[in-house]
């Protein structure tokens, strides 16, 4: 996948153009639909959402969300539902900073679901727990239910690490005992998903590190990369 500020481009891993279409605004998140493979969603400078066929290249749904960007986009485990993150953040609480949308109707199931005052700029789910994870612009990541009505889960709280406006994302291990993020200091960092606790942490760049993943198949490769586009593999 290779993403413009308008653009959309699909290609197999042999360099075929799989799909391409043209977006009325800058796009910053673009997912996947776990259940059905040919619908994809996507998200950025605008108030909308909207759901693509790749088989006809023509859009099937549009969410309305009557906010300015969407940071980030997350399928629930059903594939039926999903929740954006935006950057909508009113005076007394957060309103509208993560939203749960039910995926064939269009509409929200909820936009009370974080109530502080910072945006997420990245959610992941947990790979076999009914739980997600948002990175907030707090310094923290904060813990959720992934079922209705997506509760807070306020006794967890994974802080140390540093966002700073950055957009910073986080990702669990393919097992789901740790949980890993980058660090506006250039760090990484590892938490244990069920006490909260640092495991541990390391200096990976010198400019802010926005991304941490781990490999697929073998979780003691992560790969990591920072503000300047430096990409870097760890073992």
């Amino acid at each position: 996948m290779f993403l413009t500020p308008f653009h959309l481009f699909f290609f197999s891993i042999i360099g075929t153009q799989l799909f391409s279409c043209k977006n009325e605004f800058r796009i910053s998140t673009v997912k996947f639909n776990p259940d059905a493979p040919n619908i994809f969603l996507c998200g950025g400078f605008s108030p909308d959402i909207k759901a693509w066929d790749t088989r006809s290249c023509k859009v099937i749904k549009v969410y309305k969300a009557s906010i300015q960007q969407t940071l980030d986009i997350l399928f629930l485990h059903n594939g039926k539902e999903f929740l954006s993150s935006t950057d909508s953040v009113s005076r007394d609480s957060a309103d509208r900073t993560i939203i749960a949308w039910d995926l064939p109707s269009a509409a929200r199931v909820s936009n009370q679901i974080f109530h502080e005052r910072f945006t997420c700029p990245s959610l992941t789910l947990h790979p076999r727990e009914s739980a997600f994870v948002a990175q907030t612009n707090g310094n923290y990541m904060a813990l959720f239910s992934s079922l209705r009505p997506y509760r807070i889960n306020k006794r967890k709280r994974y802080e140390g690490h540093k966002v700073e406006g950055y957009a910073v994302t986080c990702e669990c291990s393919p097992d789901g005992a740790v949980l890993v993020t980058g660090s506006a200091d250039g760090n990484v960092f590892f938490y244990n998903y069920h006490n909260s606790k640092i495991i541990c942490s390391f200096s990976a760049h010198s400019h802010p590190c926005v991304g941490a993943t781990f490999h697929p198949v073998l979780p003691s490769i992560l790969a990591t990369c920072d503000w300047s586009g430096k990409i870097k593999v760890w073992q």
